[in-house]
């Protein structure tokens, strides 16, 4: 889907300015008209635009004019000129001084949608080239969030239906719980994918400090501030903002956020001027917001704009089906390079399945990494985990030095087969409730029984224990041997 287009036209003539805009606005892109260059560029200061549509004679400035005062403000914004008067020497001039392209009047509808529409497709290369750069330097995590127990999967419904929409969301959970991955999937799977996603850890910064991110400051504001900043609001115009730690913020921040997210408006710490913005909120917090707006620490008006649709993530420990999934994934992630893959020893992985996780997943990640460092093995033993974990009981009862009376004498591949034999039973044969019970994938669950002979059917199972059965009724009757013939 080609990228739309916040445009801005300007033409002394009204009417030209609103033909121009009906057509526009016809081929998806927001565009808004003026007729004066100061009333275009008071315009261009207070909102974010992607292009500007010019004429190039006008009474009281002209458009390369304007175009270089534009670039002054917005170096990002795209320019087309319209003009009567064309020349080889103008077009020249306006392509010099920054112009995308021009249009020679009278022009038809056909080229100024097609001018458009490559200014929209450069646009989005540029955007994708800006992020691949900072996807290379920062890498992120393309197996995007891990989902096996149903909690999880109700948690992920509930992002897929809310992703359709530009509704503000609230992320309540526990400290790492994955609030942060889960927002980024909100952005990337909704129609604002192709522009900004900017974060922001709001219990991270001083009051002034966020206030000054949040908003921007004009040059000369407070102490320090050498330079004007735009402030992330404006760099996310079209896209989404994410506010982590949003029970962090003060009642004055408070006020200024309940503004943008009813009116879309804002003002720069020392700028009187009023700036506009669309986008969309995703906040989260660990904290008691209720509770929060009890003691009069956090407006109830804000909770309520904010809370339009909340996502509750839960914790490791109410979500264990996970883990299994969790441990594989960050085994493979934290590999070095060319070092071997390795792999939790028995005892190792009962005491991940059964241990608490009070720091949820990113302590399960922590504790990945320190056993990978300290295990010399291919297997990594109860030796080589973190404190906390050999210190605790695992998910059979097993503490530090303790039996694993009912696993004795097994091998793991007879722990494994009894456990998918196990969830196959209970879930009669059904494979994806089974995986799901594991805290595997239906592909996983295939290989296993697959690779350990397991039957994969209730049918099958009954036909094998059958002639299992009757092999066994058969070796029972098998007579006594009575030597050779006519022995006495």
């Amino acid at each position: 889907m080609a990228e739309t287009l916040k445009i801005l036209i300007l033409d002394d003539e009204p009417k030209m300015g609103r033909i121009l805009a009906r057509i526009l606005t016809r081929e998806g892109h927001r565009a808004v008209s003026e007729t004066s260059p100061t009333a275009a560029l008071e315009t261009l200061g207070a909102e974010h635009f992607d292009l500007l549509l010019t004429d190039l004679k006008m009474p009281e400035m002209n458009g390369l004019e304007v175009m270089a005062r534009a670039r002054e403000a917005n170096p990002e914004l795209d320019f087309i000129m319209m003009t009567a008067y064309a020349t080889v020497e103008t077009a020249v001039d306006a392509m010099k001084k920054g112009a995308t392209d021009y249009l020679i009047k009278p022009f038809n509808n056909e080229e100024l949608i097609m001018l458009a529409a490559r200014v929209a497709e450069t646009r989005g290369l540029r955007l994708e080239n800006r992020e691949l750069k900072q996807s290379l330097a920062e890498p992120i995590d393309s197996e995007g969030v891990i989902a096996a127990s149903p909690a999880m999967h109700d948690v992920i419904k509930r992002v897929e239906k809310v992703s359709r929409t530009d509704v503000s969301v609230l992320l309540r959970g526990e400290s790492g719980t994955g609030k942060e991955v889960l927002a980024s999937l909100v952005h990337a799977s909704g129609r604002r994918s192709a522009r900004p996603f900017i974060k922001v850890n709001c219990g991270a910064l001083t009051e002034t400090l966020l206030e000054s991110e949040l908003f921007g400051h004009i040059r000369g504001a407070f102490t320090g501030a050498i330079e004007t900043r735009k402030g992330l609001f404006l760099a996310s115009d079209g896209g989404t903002i994410f506010l982590d730690e949003i029970g962090e913020i003060s009642p004055a921040l408070q006020v200024k956020l309940l503004r943008v997210l009813q009116f879309g408006e804002f003002q720069r710490v020392g700028d009187p001027r009023t700036f506009k913005v669309d986008v969309r909120v995703i906040a989260a917090t660990g904290r008691n917001l209720e509770e929060m707006i009890e003691s009069g620490e956090f407006r109830s008006d804000l909770y309520y704009r904010l809370n339009v649709v909340p996502i509750v993530i839960p914790p490791l420990r109410e979500r264990r089906e996970d883990i299994p999934a969790l441990v594989d994934h960050f085994v493979v992630r934290l590999r070095t390079g060319g070092s071997k893959s390795k792999r939790l020893s028995a005892e190792s992985f009962d005491r991940f399945m059964g241990y608490d996780w009070p720091g949820n997943i990113r302590e399960l990640e922590n504790a990945i990494e320190h056993a990978m460092v300290m295990s010399e093995a291919d297997e990594i033993g109860i030796e080589d985990l973190p404190a906390a974990l050999q210190n605790s009981p695992g998910a059979n009862g097993t503490g530090p030095g303790g039996a694993r009376a009912s696993l004795e004498g097994m091998t793991l591949e007879d722990v494994e087969r009894k456990a998918l034999l196990d969830a196959l039973e209970s879930t009669g044969f059904n494979h994806t409730k089974a995986a799901g019970k594991l805290g595997i994938t239906r592909r996983t669950l295939g290989y296993r029984i697959e690779k350990l002979d397991l039957p994969r059917s209730k049918r099958e199972a009954e036909s094998r224990r059958a002639r299992n059965d009757e092999a066994e009724g058969a070796a029972d009757n098998v007579p006594a041997h009575e030597g050779p013939s006519g022995a006495s």
